[in-house]
């Protein structure tokens, strides 16, 4: 209750009243005037009636006391019975504080980071979030429902931005622990058939037994290595990348009886191998129209190393001529074929015919190469259906067709076979889906008995073109036909040469993207893009096995022949695995460092020093397979003072709102001239008497 003046006039002029009302009331009781006193009070009553006092009562609400509490969903909540313990505890936590209708509970429920970011979790930040609307008096404490693992707790000595009590309900158990492993270092790219370095350690959170672990080390999803590790210790691992593009290294240790969870019980790490400079062998038989086609387009690569050799005068055509007269080299076979033939990927053999250049021995020696791993491409034309076809050496024991003897000479448009639509080698081939074909003609086949492997494009009569074949570790590629090169040359419109020509080199040197059975999948946010390619017909369902365990059966859809594709929207993050038939492949989601699939035991450590220093109370829900135990609600008013450690102490704000306000005007009406005539009258009487 407040008084306040609203004088009827100006101040200035009831500044002059009051000095001139004053003064006259002095004077009157210094000379001693009968009745000065009641003249005195007469005009301070006049003067008051002009200053109007206005008698004010405000009418005023208490506010709220606003009280934070922030419920960890973050992935680390699905270990063990926290997700329970948390939903049980929330509910009991509402309970207590509706029974204080001046508490206000505000439930905020954090998952982990945005997908761009590394997953974690973030209570403080969903706490700020929270109370950014809140004045600080009126926030009455915050209360944490957690596993303790907390990643963006900050200095105790910085501001929360309120005066109140920071309390934490631990959920998990009291003395867990958890083995893990983690990438300590590795590099991201590597040399294709170098060895490369890289660091992991196996790491013992909380009460762990101890001893060593054993680790199993796969490379693309074939085990190369067990090793054994002492937690704690960085352990140093090498190894050769096998291959171009994508290389994936899964580590995984052996689960411990008891543990939090096995889910980070395995690591991934992915390398782009590359191949430096691919060294590439073509050797022709002959000068022919076609070998240019094959030069240039391998020396437009820069990435290829060529070695490259005409037949220009084979033994049996002597002219007399010295060979030191000659402005060309005589052909190393030794080196190309013996010493060095390791050390090329692939071989290409375009129009070549036995006629003694090279010893029989050294086809043996290319059989064996590719059985080991290397790759051969056979380009052939009319003298590989001759006497003389290298089809009649030890090299037939890797080509996955035998010529007849004949040549098919007749028109055709190449064409993609049911196989070759499938296959990632010919899928896709620009002008294939038009009949027909929107590309130029060929003439002539090398024409064979029924091929091994996959025919992938046709000539004329269904006769095979192109054909595919897996030999021991290696690759043959046979291409019946040496007129390729009309596509070249434009003639009858050209066609795609260059993409059938490197796809079909990328294949024989096994690049992983053209492999003709594969299951790949990759992450964009938390949307997981499954990929299979087969030629084998429909592959069905995949099974995705999430970090949790827990599996789903994932239906693939044809998106094009041979490639089927299905999307699905993870909850979860850390390392998938999908599999389909006898196929599997990992793929990580989110960010592999990221802190979530760190540490995984619950713990109050990380809460502790801010519970201190604002008076707060940090316990856990239950003990070993107990209840779960909520502490009470005890408001207090004003501030937090004491640590109550049995209590959620909350401090009650004064806070109000204003309602409304009560105005009177004291000497306003009835009551003031009734004043005023009362005082007048007195000093009319006393002067009477």
């Amino acid at each position: 209750m407040t008084v306040d003046f609203s004088p009827l006039i100006a101040w200035p002029y009831f500044a002059a009243l009051t000095l001139a009302a004053a003064v006259l009331a002095a004077l009157g009781v210094w000379r001693g005037v009968r009745g000065a006193w009641l003249r005195a009070a007469a005009l301070a009553a006049f003067c008051l009636a002009i200053a109007n006092p206005v008698l004010f009562q405000e009418e005023r609400e208490p506010l709220s006391t606003i009280v934070a509490v922030v419920v960890d969903r973050s992935q680390s909540q699905e270990n063990g019975d926290r997700r329970a313990q948390t939903d049980q505890a929330l509910e009991g936590l509402k309970e207590r504080l509706a029974r204080f209708p001046q508490i206000e509970a505000r439930i905020v429920e954090a998952a982990d980071g945005e997908e761009t970011e590394a997953p974690s979790t973030k209570l403080f930040g969903a706490l700020a979030t929270a109370l950014a609307d809140v004045p600080p008096a009126r926030v009455g404490g915050a209360i944490f429902i957690t596993d303790g693992q907390i990643h963006d707790v900050p200095d105790v000595n910085q501001k929360l931005g309120f005066e109140a009590p920071v309390h934490a309900l631990i959920s998990g158990e009291p003395d867990e622990f958890d083995r893990r492993i983690e990438i300590v270092s590795a590099p991201r790219f590597g040399i294709v058939g170098e060895q490369q370095k890289m660091t992991f350690r196996v790491v013992d959170d909380g009460a762990a037994p101890g001893g060593s672990a054993e680790v199993t080390i796969r490379l693309n999803g074939n085990e190369i290595a067990t090793e054994q590790a002492e937690p704690g210790t960085d352990v140093p691992f090498s190894f050769t990348v096998p291959r171009g593009g994508n290389n994936i290294l899964e580590f995984a240790v052996g689960p411990v009886a008891g543990e939090v969870t096995e889910t980070n019980n395995r690591a991934v790490h992915v390398l782009d191998g590359i191949r430096e400079n691919l060294r590439v062998l073509l050797v022709s038989g002959e000068p022919h129209a076609g070998e240019r086609a094959w030069r240039n387009l391998l020396k437009s690569d820069a990435a290829v190393d060529l070695v490259h050799f005409t037949i220009l005068r084979p033994p049996e055509k002597q002219d007399g001529t010295p060979i030191n007269e000659l402005s060309l080299i005589a052909f190393p076979t030794r080196e190309l074929f013996v010493d060095k033939i390791g050390e090329f990927d692939l071989i290409i053999f375009d129009r070549y015919q036995h006629r003694g250049v090279l010893p029989i021995l050294y086809y043996d020696n290319i059989a064996q190469y590719v059985e080991n791993g290397g790759a051969l491409l056979i380009a052939a034309g009319p003298e590989h259906a001759g006497d003389d076809s290298i089809a009649a050496t030890p090299l037939a024991a890797v080509l996955p067709a035998t010529p007849t003897g004949v040549m098919n000479e007749k028109a055709f448009f190449p064409r993609l076979s049911e196989e070759g639509k499938m296959h990632p080698v010919t899928r896709g081939l620009e002008g294939a889906a038009d009949e027909p074909p929107a590309w130029g003609r060929w003439f002539r086949t090398v024409d064979v008995d029924r091929p091994l492997g996959q025919t992938v494009m046709e000539a004329a009569d269904g006769k095979p073109l192109l054909v595919l074949n897996r030999v021991g570790k290696g690759r043959v590629a046979m291409l019946l036909s040496d007129q390729g090169w009309l596509w070249a040359r434009g003639f009858e419109g050209g066609g795609p040469h260059v993409s059938l020509y490197r796809r079909t080199a990328h294949w024989l040197m096994q690049e992983p993207a053209l492999e003709e059975e594969a299951l790949t999948a990759r992450a964009i946010g938390r949307t997981l893009e499954i990929t299979r390619q087969t030629i084998e017909g429909d592959p069905r369902q995949a099974t995705l096995t999430y970090p949790s365990g827990r599996t789903q059966e994932v239906t693939l859809t044809q998106r094009d022949p041979g490639l089927y594709k299905a999307e699905v929207e993870t909850d979860e993050i850390g390392l998938f695995e999908v599999s389909n038939d006898e196929l599997t492949t990992l793929v990580h989601v989110g960010n592999v460092d990221a802190p979530e699939f760190k540490a995984a035991i619950s713990t109050k450590e990380k809460i502790q020093p801010w519970a201190e220093k604002t008076k707060g109370l940090v316990r856990r829900l239950a003990d070993a397979d107990g209840p779960v135990d909520l502490p009470p609600v005890l408001p207090v008013r004003g501030a937090v003072r004491v640590a109550d450690d049995q209590r959620l102490s909350l401090r009650m704000t004064d806070e109000t709102v204003l309602k409304g306000i009560d105005s009177l005007s004291l000497f306003a009406g009835l009551f003031g001239l009734a004043a005023l005539l009362f005082l007048i009258s007195a000093t009319w009487y006393r002067e009477g008497r």
